[in-house]
């Protein structure tokens, strides 16, 4: 088959990577370079867990996409993705926490209650004073996204897929599965696979009251020099509670330490002005004074826009209409199945699986990793 994919961020490169494998002809658009600075995927990294608070179908899901990257490192010939392990903590609401907690214990995953004392065993630099439930997850790690969008970019390229970056898409037509650029030159195939990430709304309008372009702000810090070497080994942490909660990513592999809000914005348009406001940067940084001891001592480094594209239950999009396959709504939570989601849309693209299954798999309605693996088994690489 003849497939175009619009978007080079992790799903659309993921879904061209699964296509190749099963011997299909792709050509993948992106208005930008690969990797586009611009794109959801595109940062230093990226978390991979277990604990997923209420939304159990998709901590059932982690295990098989953990699967799918070990194939896409062999495939690479590098694996990009450090462990890192996962620190809970939760205060006012305790429910995502606890949630979380019956799912490892079903999941059969190592996990342990911690009081004040564990806490500052694994992550001395953190405060412990208000926290009322602390709890360790023997799982988790940090995927190195620029790396990984880079190297898939790369091999993409070398193994033949034709890759038209800086090639705006501008229109599709789904029932005769062609496709405009911005410069007018119209082209067909078997298969289109729209993975546009924040700005799917130009190509899919009728998604608008589906998705959501949402405006994030994640801050890098550098912390002071005697408590770095205490981050490198720190897991990452899930700071939970009733008015949202940080989370913080450990400098591992040479990134940076970063933080950011568990909130979503919900609001902005891709192509703004990615230029963070003094006072936006301000109340990220404070927020994460009540976690961070002695967060005075840290200074900011880099402050980062992004934007996520929102489902309004945070439910990943992936449905086929006539010759279109549209994978969206990914949250901030979706990197970390690229790998399983490209096998995924690949399947429904080509017809190895059923589309229903699929849809109902991607949001979250599947807690089975039996049936997910089988809806993969034609794109195991």
């Amino acid at each position: 088959m003849r497939v175009n994919v619009v978007g080079a961020g992790i799903m659309g490169l993921c879904t061209a990577h699964a296509l190749l494998d099963a011997g299909h002809r792709v050509t993948v658009f992106d208005q930008g370079p690969i990797p586009n600075p611009l794109g959801s995927s595109v940062d230093q990294h990226r978390l991979i867990r277990h604990p997923y608070g209420q939304m159990s179908a998709y901590a059932h899901m982690v295990s098989p996409a953990l699967r799918a990257w070990e194939g896409l490192w062999s495939s690479l010939g590098k694996n990009l993705y450090r462990p890192t392990s996962t620190l809970m903590l939760a205060k006012n609401d305790l429910t995502w926490v606890e949630s979380a907690l019956a799912d490892m214990e079903t999941l059969g995953l190592e996990s342990r209650i911690l009081d004040a004392a564990g806490v500052k065993s694994l992550a001395p630099a953190l405060n412990t004073a208000d926290i009322e439930l602390a709890a360790w997850v023997d799982s988790g790690g940090i995927l190195l996204a620029d790396q990984i969008i880079a190297a898939l970019g790369t091999h993409l390229l070398l193994r033949g897929v034709t890759m038209r970056t800086n090639t705006p898409v501008v229109d599709i037509d789904p029932v005769r599965g062609s496709l405009v650029t911005g410069d007018g030159e119209r082209l067909r195939s078997d298969v289109i696979v729209v993975a546009a990430g924040p700005w799917v709304h130009a190509l899919r309008p009728d998604l608008r009251g589906k998705v959501r372009p949402s405006r994030q702000l994640v801050l890098y810090l550098q912390p002071p020099p005697a408590t770095q070497q205490a981050w490198e080994r720190t897991p990452m942490v899930l700071d939970i509670h009733g008015a949202g909660g940080i989370y913080v990513v450990p400098p591992t592999a040479g990134t940076g330490l970063k933080v950011g809000d568990h909130s979503f914005s919900l609001k902005g348009h891709p192509d703004d002005d990615r230029q963070a406001s003094e006072a936006k940067v301000r109340t990220l940084f404070e927020s994460c004074r009540s976690r961070i001891q002695d967060i005075d001592g840290y200074s900011i480094v880099d402050a980062k826009t992004c934007y996520y594209t929102v489902q309004p239950e945070e439910r990943f999009v992936l449905e086929r209409k006539d010759r279109m396959v549209t994978m969206s709504g990914f949250s901030g939570h979706g990197f970390k199945f690229g790998a399983l989601m490209g096998r995924l849309a690949a399947a429904t693209a080509t017809g190895a699986a059923e589309p229903e299954s699929v849809r109902a798999l991607a949001a979250g309605e599947i807690a089975d990793s039996d049936q997910i693996l089988s809806l993969t088994s034609p794109f195991q690489g």
